[in-house]
């Protein structure tokens, strides 16, 4: 039997306010994670903020350090 995890929630909205916060764009995060050495285009970016596309663990950590949050708490507030 094959299962899935369903997506219960999305960090994606937050994800975009911290992005404004920084005063970057996406194609900026993007070329910052790039530098970082993830993989990640603008439009992968774009689509984590939408919440279509799942973001993985090591390009969170990068964008903690992107966006200087002190805690991960700031990706899931208000969720």
């Amino acid at each position: 039997m094959d299962q899935k995890l369903k997506q219960d929630f999305t960090i994606g909205p937050n994800l975009k306010a911290l992005r404004k916060k920084s005063g970057l764009t996406q194609a900026q995060v993007a070329a910052k994670l790039q530098v970082a050495g993830l993989d990640v285009s603008r439009g992968m970016y774009a689509q984590m903020e939408q919440g279509t596309y799942n973001i993985r663990i090591s390009v969170l950590a990068a964008l903690k350090v992107i966006y200087k949050v002190q805690s991960y708490d700031e990706f899931f507030q208000g969720l």
